[in-house]
């Protein structure tokens, strides 16, 4: 494969066919602004066999998804599986509603049709972390433990300070302004994996043992309510609720095992499973997106 265009105004601009049957006007505003703004090659695919084909042909341009969570994932999963990921910048304008582009939101690309596409001509990249199950399966926002254990979607972010104190592993330690979207990604994160349990409710206790890098957090004997797993500073971040102790436990490590009875969990707001074991393994910096430019603190994004 060519290497990427360093210009990044030549788009492959690959246009989910959900997208354009769900809301073919946000679609349509999408496409004249990227085809207005860059040379752009539109791809209307009609399953995945057209878009792994059109992927094929990308050459050096960027690749442009329009759709939602799903249409996204669906790309990722591909480019991982065919070892092209890292050296495929992507960019997205999501197309559709809560929760379906909950991921979005979590990333913090705009929610908007044109605040979106003008993002995608003149945002920057950013090298972001993600999760890969030993199935193959790709997590780019997070993960519940049994599927049941939040509300649908990503939720909304929290202006208070994201928690902290996870031991084990850790990463570089340096802070990074709110502002900065690859700082908006991993506070999300930390917001999903630690939402009070007034805000997402704890279903029945589940028998699951939690290992992360080998380390021992739950086990069967110990029900919990909530497993919740996100990549955050190139590592997975895991932090379990037990039904039996008020404080979660936290850790961050390389590698996250979850086993037990047939569980089905809750990846990127789609439900997977059920299985009896999983492990998930954080790639740092293992895929490039292009997001809104930084802005310094005080000053506020357009309305999208």
């Amino acid at each position: 494969m060519s290497a990427a265009d360093p210009s990044g105004r030549q788009l492959l601009v690959v246009i989910d066919p959900v997208a354009r049957r769900v809301d073919g006007e946000s679609t349509r505003i999408a496409r004249d602004v990227l085809c207005a703004g860059a040379v752009a090659k539109i791809a209307l695919p009609s399953g995945p066999e057209e878009i792994v084909r059109a992927l094929a042909r990308r050459g050096r341009r960027r690749t442009v998804v329009i759709g939602d969570d799903r249409a996204l994932l669906r790309i990722v999963g591909l480019l991982h599986r065919r070892r092209e990921l890292a050296e495929a910048p992507l960019a997205w304008v999501p197309v559709g509603a809560l929760p379906a582009v909950s991921v979005a939101r979590m990333l913090g690309v705009p929610l908007g049709a044109v605040a979106a596409a003008r993002a995608v001509l003149d945002g920057s990249e950013r090298q972001l972390g993600l999760l890969c199950d030993d199935g193959g399966g790709v997590v780019l926002g997070g993960l519940w433990v049994p599927a049941g254990a939040s509300s649908c979607g990503a939720p909304a972010v929290r202006g208070e300070g994201a928690p902290g104190g996870a031991r084990g592993v850790t990463s570089g330690d340096g802070h990074q302004p709110w502002w900065s979207p690859a700082a908006r990604t991993a506070r999300t994160a930390l917001t999903l994996l630690a939402g009070p349990a007034g805000r997402h409710p704890l279903p029945g206790a589940a028998r699951l043992r939690v290992e992360a890098d080998g380390v021992l957090l739950a086990d069967l004997d110990r029900p919990v309510g909530r497993v919740a797993v996100a990549a955050v500073d190139g590592l997975a971040e895991v932090v379990v609720h037990q039904r039996a102790c008020d404080h979660p436990v936290r850790a961050r490590a390389h590698t996250v095992t979850v086993s037990g009875p047939d569980f089905r969990y809750r990846a990127d707001n789609r439900i997977r499973g059920p299985v009896r074991v999983r492990t998930w393994t954080a790639l740092p910096e293992a895929w490039r997106l292009t997001l809104p430019r930084p802005q310094p603190p005080g000053v506020t994004s357009p309305a999208s």
